[in-house]
């Protein structure tokens, strides 16, 4: 199946699955082959013991003058396999079973008592030794006499072997069998189980640059497994969407405003083709459309600019730093002329210095786009003010101005690319709408802010918060 593919996820739960319980089952026979053999073993034991008793009881007076004991075999009923051996306490050999003949029990200490492993005839045994007293004479005074002796039994031991390895085997076949019902059973189990996240990724799959609709399953949104994949997955669509719609907002409002452009070139140049005419007719057609390239030199200069900025990500800038203050001064004392003949006043309050996360050449582009946005929309007569302050780690940059105002239902849109607040979008502003956009891209590209702040009539006060340069390198 597709889903059991040795790189998927379910093969690989499904094999972690089997893994552990063919290691447990491995523990589960080894734990039985134990205790089976401890059971089996401590039963064979107790039996030996009980026959090597019956042995000690066939021990009997020899009535002799010396008081020995000897081995009444008659009454003894064992099995022809085992093998027995009775001496007394000098050593004297009383009896043993026929098949004990020619057995010498090598390797049984003199001083070990218990169940001993043993060899005997190419069979394995188990052999017990054992000491036992006989009272010979219990009549006479004191008691009588006793006597010592020592007994060897032993019994095979492929019965024993046989019931373990027997019973281990039942443990195997049950694991084996455990093992072959449980792994299909998972296999589906797994399969049902990742059925939502087979139709998260089914529906995430239908998405495309023309369709962006994506509904997730409610399977998906109620399980807590899947619940942050889709709501990421909802929320990396959506921004895609944003993206791809100011993509084509920003390709409309570019062929709009570059062919507008050219057109007006084009015009300007066919009107001057249209009959002869003087040189000071032809100089001021020529200046005109000098002028009108002039514009659209502009226009392409701040779309590559934006387009650099925005080519960064944010936090790019960490390792940058530059002094504002400085750009402050140098953007002012290069819009000089302009103000002066704007007849407005700039007034700047900056400290000695004041370092950003920001390259010399970001600051001075956001610093001039913002002054020369305050003077084309200042009055003559006026005064635009720009104030650096720094405190707790933050630089707070503040251009202020006195002119027309923006209202309330545009400031929204001051951001947006190409956009103008007078809605000719005549070229009296000397923008084409995208200073704003290439300020708030290198803001947000050094993990600022900035905000804008607008009365009808008052005029505009735009603020820009950016973290120190220090602080911003260190995170």
């Amino acid at each position: 199946m597709r889903f059991l593919r040795r790189h998927s996820i379910a093969f690989r739960l499904i094999a972690a699955v089997l893994t552990v319980e063919f290691c447990s089952s491995l523990l589960v026979i080894l734990f039985s082959f134990g205790y089976e053999r401890h059971a089996h073993f401590s039963s064979f034991s107790v039996m030996l013991q009980g026959r090597a008793d019956s042995v000690l009881g066939a021990v009997q007076d020899a009535e002799d003058a010396a008081d020995n004991v000897m081995l009444d075999q008659s009454d003894l009923h064992l099995p022809a396999e085992d093998v027995y051996a009775v001496w007394d306490e000098n050593g004297r050999l009383l009896g043993h079973s026929p098949n004990w003949e020619g057995t010498e029990a090598k390797g049984v200490p003199e001083h070990n008592r218990g169940f001993l492993q043993v060899e005997i005839g190419q069979r394995k045994y188990g052999l017990l030794r054992m000491h036992g007293i006989r009272t010979v004479d219990p009549g006479e005074p004191g008691g009588g006499k006793l006597r010592t002796v020592t007994i060897y039994y032993g019994s095979p031991t492929e019965h024993v072997w046989h019931a373990i390895y027997g019973t281990v085997r039942y443990y195997a076949a049950g694991s084996l069998i455990l093992l072959l019902v449980t792994g299909p059973l998972i296999a589906w189990l797994l399969h049902r189980g990742l059925l939502p996240l087979r139709q998260l990724a089914g529906l995430a799959s239908q998405v495309s640059v023309n369709s962006w609709q994506f509904s997730p399953p409610a399977s998906a949104r109620e399980t807590a497994e899947l619940a942050p994949l889709t709501l990421a997955i909802e929320e990396v669509l959506a921004r895609l969407e944003r993206a791809f719609h100011q993509q084509r907002v920003f390709v409309s409002d570019a062929a709009h405003e570059l062919k507008t452009a050219v057109a007006v070139i084009k015009s300007s140049l066919q009107v001057l083709g249209l009959k002869p005419r003087k040189d000071a007719e032809y100089k001021a057609g020529i200046e005109r459309s000098l002028a009108d390239t002039e514009r659209l030199e502009r226009l392409v200069a701040e779309m590559l600019e934006l387009a650099r900025v925005e080519a960064g990500s944010q936090g790019a800038t960490a390792n940058a730093i530059s002094d504002m203050a400085e750009s402050i001064n140098r953007v002012a004392e290069q819009l000089s002329t302009f103000s002066a003949l704007r007849g407005i006043r700039v007034l700047v309050e900056v400290p000695a210095t004041a370092t950003v996360p920001l390259t010399a050449e970001d600051s001075s582009t956001a610093i001039s786009n913002l002054l020369l946005n305050a003077l084309q929309h200042s009055p003559s007569g006026s005064e635009v003010s720009i104030r650096l302050r720094c405190e707790s780690g933050k630089t707070e940059l503040t251009v202020e101005d006195h002119g027309d105002g923006i209202d309330s239902e545009l400031l929204p849109h001051v951001f947006d690319r190409f956009f103008r607040g007078d809605p000719s979008r005549s070229r009296a502003t000397g923008g084409a709408g995208l200073g704003l956009a290439i300020v708030k891209a290198i803001v947000d590209r050094a993990g600022g802010s900035i905000h804008i702040e607008s009365h009808p009539g008052q005029g505009t006060t735009v603020t820009v918060r950016l973290p120190d340069a220090m602080e911003a390198a260190v995170s």
